[in-house]
């Protein structure tokens, strides 16, 4: 009787107070805020559709609502109430409008497949991994550390590499002007200034003319904080793991101005033999509100590095062979006390991006962005050169060690014996050299935007101009003990001229690219339906400059113009709170890259490169509740006439025409059963493969002249370098109060070799490229929220291949296609970081 008067006594002595948290600025329901009634363990967390009910003890007065990413809100109470929708507001000064122009979307609105990662996810579970690794638990998504160097990861997004997945900072593109690239050792520091990143697969939702054909990452970085305060940071890890990072802010003055700087430095010894690094990263955003119309900020981000790497694959036996198994890298050695990488084993880079952006919001209706861009960027790698180049070489395409190659008695690369060897050719100077294979940019654009709302339809139209210069060419960094070096690659220079550090040598030429696009959109908002429709239309324009090959009157090209141009359009429909369906269609009309475009390295036209094109298509269907969050994606990619140069012996091959078909399923879901346990997974299965035999021309690479033609026999073979099938399962629970383990399990399969088709004529053997052993690895990670005098204050820690299993991230077929001839690289082992976060 003493328990049942107990709890009717508490049942009378509590209030429900309930409500739905959305963002103020988007609309959009936050799932996961924390509503708490300040001095008491009353509290609750927000349901996946943004909604919550709270029982609160009697008197209590106020609740306080949170989400990271957002400012604090109080709310005054007054018994038993419905609070309705509660508008959180940001916590960065211009974010709506950034996101605007980044076209930053709604998941449960748009028409697109998509996933967000928080700034919360990416600080407490990234850890010491890279930056692009933590996008591996979305569906479709196969990230890789390649060779294991800093910065080195790859990402692949349906199966398609960065070169044909569109990266936009803020709304701006960062891929590379001639091939499309993206080398995430040049955005290093992102990982520290990262607000949220979005993965748009497929089509994705952005305005401008990209050549997304897998999709679009977008990641919006900090902004300039709206209040005062400030973070230390500091972390280590394995193999000497060390991170510090600071950062202040004034928030928001009485005068309008704004202010929030960010350094951060990082070091360590490396997973990989001879991969030790340092790094770098600063950021700045200064913010000014002009007044209620008008908003000006200034932004930039830089990290710069240096990073020893290996950049030679083995063979499976090669690696049991050796001591350090998996841990193997055949490309360093020790030169003057320090690790050195030869060829291919080092990196160094700087490359900051400024932007200076305009908001301008007309009226309730109407906004208009505008951002200067500029980015600077200057390094390169380290290659080996000279006639006797062999003596530091290792080949790539065996993974053997050139037969007159110079190691010491623990098998490093013995750059001394190089130099005593050197120091005897005092007439012919040095035999074998080290030099900086260097590329570097100036890229400068304009991105100009109108987004106009009427009634339930906004359109946006805008402009996109871009001007890039990307200068290559080699250059003398070492002479390893010799005076000198000699080569004859400059036809305007003296071929016995004496050659020195700095100078440049084996190849000099300029990239040039401009390019201007145009796009619009039309984006209709009704209660149950929502679409869009969007065009662009861009002239990308190619010249280039060689200054090696060719006399001062010579060494410009004409312009090479090409007009690529995209449509795309999605509905959805929504049949209730609870069920929507949605889907899209698009064709992309792609410019070939540059090195399509100029043969063999020259100025010669390829009078046969063709426009690629990509036809996509989506089907989805989500589902949304309070507790439970669903979405099931059927895609279907045609990458047509895609064009490929490459090289068999001395003759250059030229491939047109090669077809790619990219189709799959994806699901993700979420599932909270209580506010303290929150339970993700995904799984997505995909069918890659190339969908014709192809002819290609052959030429010679002296000439330029054709020889005759190769048959590459591809039919049916699947696309490599990507698992196409992926899985995951995340827990996260709250333990004790503000103490929150995770536990993720990832499994990939399906995961084939890349492979070179000049290796795949009538006389090869036939068969698919070689299928990599399946995998499944288990991450775990906690993070303890606590106070340290009044600051608040958080321990966190993770541990990636918990137990430790070996597995193959990447290979590269072998002549036979099976795992004995393939080249690859292991995954790493287990691997930890922990840190301690204080916010002031």
């Amino acid at each position: 009787m003493a328990a049942v008067l107990m709890l009717s006594v508490a049942a009378i002595a509590q209030t429900t107070v309930k409500g739905v948290v959305v963002d103020g600025g988007s609309g959009e329901s936050l799932p996961g805020a924390s509503i708490v009634v300040p001095g008491t363990t009353s509290g609750t967390v927000s349901g996946f559709d943004g909604s919550f009910a709270l029982q609160v003890p009697q008197g209590a007065s106020k609740v306080v609502v949170s989400f990271v990413g957002f400012l604090d809100k109080e709310i005054a109470l007054s018994g038993a109430q419905d609070l309705g929708e509660i508008k959180l507001e940001s916590d960065a000064v211009g974010l709506n409008e950034v996101s605007v122009m980044a076209s930053v979307v709604t998941d449960r609105q748009t028409p697109v497949a998509v996933s967000t990662i928080s700034a919360d996810i990416i600080e407490n579970k990234l850890g010491s991994q890279e930056y692009p690794e933590i996008l591996k638990t979305t569906p479709s998504i196969y990230t890789s550390k390649e060779g294991g160097g800093f910065g080195d990861a790859s990402v692949y997004v349906r199966g398609f590499d960065s070169n044909n997945v569109g990266v936009l900072i803020n709304g701006i593109p960062v891929n590379d002007m001639e091939n499309g690239k993206v080398y995430w050792s040049n955005w290093a520091g992102l990982s520290d200034v990262s607000r949220t990143m979005q993965v748009q697969r497929g089509l994705g939702a952005s305005k401008l003319g990209l050549s997304s054909v897998g999709g679009t990452i977008n990641i919006l970085t900090k902004s300039t904080d709206a209040k005062k305060g400030g973070v230390v940071k500091t972390g280590i890890g394995n193999d000497g793991y060390r991170k510090q990072l600071f950062s202040i802010s004034t928030g928001m003055m009485d005068n309008g101005w704004a202010v929030t700087l960010l350094g951060s430095h990082t070091y360590a010894d490396g997973y990989i033999r001879g991969t030790d690094y340092d790094a770098w990263s600063y950021y700045a955003n200064v913010s000014k509100k002009i007044n209620d119309k008008h908003t000006m900020s200034f932004m930039i981000t830089g990290a710069p590095q240096w990073h020893n790497q290996r950049g030679t694959k083995h063979t499976i036996e090669q690696y049991r062979n050796h001591k350090h198994e998996e841990k193997y890298n055949s490309d360093y050695g020790i030169r003057e006390g320090k690790v050195y990488g030869g060829g291919y084993g080092y990196n160094y880079y700087h490359k900051p991006q400024a932007q200076l952006n305009h908001y301008w919001n007309i009226n309730e209706e109407t906004l208009m962005t505008t951002s200067v861009y500029a980015s600077v960027g200057s390094g390169g790698g380290r290659r080996v050169s000279g006639e006797q180049s062999g003596w530091l070489r290792v080949d790539s395409k065996t993974g053997e060690d050139d037969p007159n190659i110079l190691r010491t008695a623990d098998g490093l690369l013995d750059f001394d014996e190089v130099s005593a060897r050197n120091a005897t050719y005092t007439a012919e100077g040095s035999q074998a050299i080290i030099g900086n294979s260097v590329n570097n940019h100036s890229w400068i654009g304009l991105l100009s935007s109108l987004t106009m709302t009427k009634q339930a339809i906004t359109y946006t139209g805008g402009l996109d101009l871009r001007y890039y210069k990307g200068e290559h060419y080699r250059e003398v960094e070492d002479l390893l003990g010799g005076k000198f070096f000699l080569d004859d690659s400059n036809i305007n220079r003296d071929a016995d001229t004496w050659l020195k550090k700095g100078d440049k040598y084996s190849y000099h030429n300029d990239g040039k690219v401009l390019y201007t696009g145009l796009f619009g959109q039309a984006e209709y908002a009704g209660d149950n339906v929502t679409g869009f429709v969007s065009a662009a239309l861009s002239r990308k324009s190619y010249k280039r400059v060689d200054y090696f090959q060719y006399a001062p009157a010579e060494q410009e090209t004409d312009w090479e113009h090409f007009f690529p141009w995209n449509v795309k359009a999605g509905v959805s429909y929504k049949f209730n709170s609870i069920h929507s369906v949605f889907g899209n269609a698009g064709y992309v009309q792609r410019t070939p890259y540059f090195t399509n475009v100029f043969l063999n390295y020259k100025n010669d036209v390829n009078d046969d490169v063709k426009y690629e094109k990509i036809i996509t298509s989506e089907l989805g269907y989500k589902y949304t509740a309070s507790n439970f969050d669903a979405k099931v994606t059927l895609y279907r990619t045609q990458w047509k006439d895609r064009g490929l140069v490459q090289t068999i012996g001395r003759s250059k091959v030229n491939i047109s025409g090669l077809n790619q078909l990219h189709q799959g399923i994806e699901f993700e879901a979420s599932y909270k059963p209580s506010k303290k346990l929150t339970i993700d997974a995904m799984f997505s299965l995909g069918d890659w493969i190339y969908e014709d035999d192809v002819n290609a021309a052959v030429f010679n690479e002296e000439t330029n002249e054709l020889e005759g033609e190769f048959n590459a026999i591809i039919k049916d073979v699947h696309v490599g370098n990507s698992a196409q099938m992926t899985g995951s399962v995340s827990v996260r629970y709250e333990v004790l109060p503000k103490l929150t383990i995770s536990g993720d399990y990832l499994y990939y399969g399906k995961h084939y070799a890349n492979f070179d088709a000049t290796k795949r004529g009538l006389n090869s053997v036939p068969g698919d490229a070689w299928e990599m052993p399946d995998v499944g690895l288990v991450d775990l990670g906690f993070n303890y929220r606590f106070e340290i005098a009044g600051l608040k204050a958080s321990i966190y820690g993770n541990m990636n291949n918990v137990f430790d299993t070996e597995y193959i991230s990447k290979a590269q077929d072998g002549t036979t296609h099976v795992s004995s001839d393939a080249l690859v690289y292991y995954g790493f082992g287990r691997n930890w970081s922990t840190g301690l976060k204080v916010k002031f």
